[in-house]
């Protein structure tokens, strides 16, 4: 922990409070001390009654009174104990006259001790002072606790918003910082206008969007985006997550948002982001055992936030999410959340824009192709971009290399796609059998017309691979054709279909299971969504059933058995065309298969540009042969 001298006056406050009340209950279990050296130290009590009597009997030899006359230590004599003087203390109500007058009256030696300066002090200290400064430690340790969530000393700021604030639009981002989101920076261009000159639009009787919701998959940029848009207007920014709202307690939710929307209100025209909005913004009264009474309320709070804007008060809520097929529709109606921009995956162009960002600080290479990186990364959102050069830089910082190079940034990628590198198997048979597996994906997928080209084939295994072949689309690929879809799963198949060839068929082994699941989803899919099927252009598949979103709970199938059956058959006719398909490319070209799996035990990786000059310079060596050769006529 920080040292900090209000630390330390803390615990001394707290350490001096408790040590207070400690010596106000220990004070009176101690006797003053007596200066006799003829009789026994006092250990026993004595009631005042039972003095009364010791004195009346005449037993009672010698008073000592102390603490004002409330105290006595009795010198008595104890018939138990024959002639022996015995020390007894004894609690007084008070010493007064007729007291005195009456020890006098029987010739009692009296003592009376009075207290010492330092009793004195003490007794103001442990009565007064201490207790006091126990009162101050209490409360600073009760403030100090405030902050930390979940303490005592947060039971009173339960309904106080949670949002980070940054005033003056100190967000530090703006739209030059994101790349690759084109069509969404554009839409918010104009709310940007509507924050710095509002007046243009309600001149003719325009007012601002309520709110704007972005939907995108995560790591697209949608938190950056919102920030770009205060940090543009010049106007304050308030951050808080969906699920900062909902507490244990009933009702804390919807105080946190009267308080988010009161301060808000207060620094008006600003940004009120809200992140993660499917955390409070889930479709009211649905689930099998009903809904959540806090999550609902808080949810209805912000329904009548959105609404009870008066005019155009610059408030613009962005709201961010993933899962906008769980919020509640009055959530999605106009007038509060007016936009939906959908912030996408980047293209080819987007990736490179982003790399470009993402690679301002870092050192690359003058050999290093950001083109050749974004096309080998379809599919990659902005921040496993940025994690990717990021992973490269730690890789170039490992190897002690002064500068990023393509090496690093291919070894990056085979790592964030497939996971961590592992050793190459030593067994010679196993690893003949891996390599055949993988050229047969290799020589499949580059003989096909439809299919992708071949980026790389590695024995290196990854993650749970043993081996990989590596495709990369030569092109964005926003709608796939029957062909293509039949090429993949011929391809897929490939790995199946080498081993079965060369190996025979007992010795097919576990291998080819992810890429059973996988083209047995795709020719599903072929029958069930995309009609490219003998049943017809028909859409089968049951749409998502979710009874915890209040969604097809009991319904049943929406076709018959016999759909049913037809579309077994159908997914499984598909696949036995396809795999036919495999065996015979396999088989056609055996010799070059043997080649070029020769060649990858050896090097263990093959690039597709060198595997491709080799099955070129073997099909026209083919060609060549077939020419020469005689036609048989039978």
């Amino acid at each position: 922990m920080k040292f900090s001298w209000k630390n330390v006056l803390l615990w001394f406050l707290s350490i001096i409070g408790v040590g207070s009340l400690i010596w106000q209950g220990t004070t009176t279990l101690f006797l003053p001390e007596i200066d006799n050296n003829d009789i026994d130290i006092a250990t026993s009590r004595m009631t005042y009654g039972r003095f009364l009597e010791y004195l009346d009997k005449g037993l009672i030899k010698k008073v000592d009174l102390y603490d004002e006359g409330h105290t006595a230590i009795v010198e008595a004599k104890s018939p138990e104990l024959g002639e022996k003087n015995q020390l007894i203390r004894v609690e007084l109500p008070a010493a007064t006259s007729e007291f005195i007058n009456k020890l006098i009256q029987k010739d009692i030696d009296i003592d009376a001790h009075p207290s010492t300066d330092n009793t004195i002090i003490w007794n103001i200290l442990s009565n007064l002072v201490l207790p006091v400064l126990f009162v101050i430690g209490l409360a600073f340790l009760f403030r100090r606790s405030g902050s930390v969530p979940g303490s005592p000393g947060q039971a009173m700021n339960f309904g106080k918003s949670k949002a980070r604030f940054n005033i003056e639009a100190k967000t530090g981002v703006t739209f030059d910082d994101i790349a690759g989101i084109e069509e969404a920076k554009e839409e918010f261009q104009e709310i940007v206008t509507f924050l710095k000159k509002p007046e243009r639009f309600t001149a003719i009787g325009a007012r601002i969007p309520k709110g704007v919701l972005l939907v995108g998959a995560p790591g697209t940029g949608k938190t950056l985006l919102a920030k770009a848009i205060a940090g543009e207007a010049g106007v304050p920014f308030f951050s808080i997550s969906g699920s900062e709202f909902v507490e244990m307690f009933v009702g804390v939710g919807a105080s946190r948002v009267r308080d988010l929307f009161k301060k808000a209100k207060e620094n008006a025209p600003c940004i009120v982001f809200i992140d993660e909005i499917d955390a409070v913004g889930r479709q009211r009264g649905t689930g099998i055992g009903g809904g959540n009474d806090e999550r609902e309320q808080t949810l209805n709070q912000l329904l009548t936030e959105m609404d009870g804007f008066e005019g155009n008060t610059g408030i613009i809520v962005v709201a961010a999410t993933n899962r906008i097929d769980v919020l509640d529709v009055a959530l999605l109606r106009p007038g509060r959340f007016d936009r939906q921009i959908t912030v996408d995956l980047p293209d080819l162009k987007g990736r490179i824009a982003i790399l470009k960002v993402h690679s301002k600080n870092k050192k690359l290479a003058q050999t290093v192709s950001i083109e050749s990186i974004a096309r080998r990364t379809p599919g990659f959102s902005g921040a496993d971009l940025a994690n990717l050069m990021n992973e490269a830089a730690i890789l170039t910082a490992r190897r002690k290399k002064d500068s990023i190079t393509m090496s690093e940034i291919d070894v990056s990628i085979d790592r964030i796609i497939a996971g961590l590198e592992g050793r190459v198997l030593t067994d010679s048979k196993t690893k003949r059998l891996i390599a055949y597996h993988e050229v047969g994906h290799a020589i499949i997928g580059t003989l096909l017309k439809n299919h992708d080209p071949v980026q790389k084939v590695t024995l290196i295994p990854r993650g749970q691979a043993k081996g990989l072949t590596w495709f990369t689309p030569s092109e964005e690929q926003t709608l796939i054709s029957r062909g293509q879809i039949l090429a993949r799963i011929i391809a897929a198949l490939g790995g199946r279909a080498s081993e079965e060839v060369v190996f025979g068929n007992l010795e097919i082994t576990t291998g080819a299971s992810n890429d059973l699941q996988q083209v047995t989803s795709m020719a599903r899919q072929m029958v069930t969504r995309f009609g490219m099927s003998n049943i017809g252009p028909l859409s089968l598949e049951n749409q998502i059933s979710d009874p915890f979103l209040g969604r097809g709970f009991g319904s049943g199938s929406e076709y018959s058995e016999d759909i049913a059956s037809r579309i077994d058959r159908q997914v499984r006719s598909i696949l036995n065309y396809c795999y036919k398909e495999a065996l015979k490319i396999i088989k056609d070209n055996r010799m070059i298969i043997d080649k070029i799996v020769d060649i990858l035990i050896e090097k263990e990786t093959i690039e597709g540009n060198e595997l491709r000059e080799i099955i070129s310079k073997y099909q026209k060596q083919k060609e060549k042969y077939t020419q020469k050769s005689p036609t048989l006529i039978s």
